[in-house]
């Protein structure tokens, strides 16, 4: 899957953002591109990651469905 990053250059910081806005507008920040385009791979892999059953546990049952979006 391809997502289009927007690369700014941050004075104050002096650091990189990398940010996607068809994904919420998720964002992460880096010393160099690789490292923003780096660390913001791993914030949206995480933000997809589906949530372990063993969280649910104890929790009040509820109906799955699937949605297509």
């Amino acid at each position: 899957m391809q997502i289009r990053v927007l690369l700014e250059w941050d004075e104050e910081a002096k650091a990189y953002s990398a940010t996607c806005p068809e994904l919420n507008f998720i964002s992460s920040c880096g010393d160099s591109k690789d490292e923003a385009l780096s660390n913001l791979k791993e914030a949206i892999n995480l933000l997809i990651e589906p949530i372990p059953s063993e969280m649910f546990q104890g929790v009040k049952p509820s109906e799955e469905v699937k949605l297509a979006i």
